[in-house]
């Protein structure tokens, strides 16, 4: 039972951390690791915000990998990010120089 417990609160930790991400900016899955104190568990920021919409309303879409790539075939998130102004190198990458949340 504690186990599971403590599941919850990392899934509550990343998606807070997320919650914080101002619109117009992005932050990566190894920014968001770093800030919790995991720093090599990007790819478990990644599986949760997979999931965080069983959690409620989160902006996950301002969440891009190390390069600036969005999630591959998840369409709307470019959609949504275009709409907030973020600035973008190419078609799947948003330009992190420009729009990296300085947190």
């Amino acid at each position: 039972m504690q186990k599971r417990i403590l599941q919850e609160d990392l899934i509550y930790e990343i998606l807070s951390v997320v919650e914080e991400i101002p619109e117009g900016n992005v932050a990566t899955y190894g920014q968001i690791a770093k800030l919790i104190g995991r720093d090599r568990n990007a790819r478990l920021v990644g599986k949760v915000l997979s999931m965080a919409e069983y959690y409620g309303d989160y902006p996950c879409h301002r969440v891009v990998n190390h390069a600036g790539r969005l999630a591959p075939g998840w369409r709307e998130q470019g959609e949504l990010l275009r709409g907030e102004n973020v600035p973008f190198k190419d078609e799947t990458h948003v330009d992190l120089s420009r729009c990296r949340w300085d947190c």
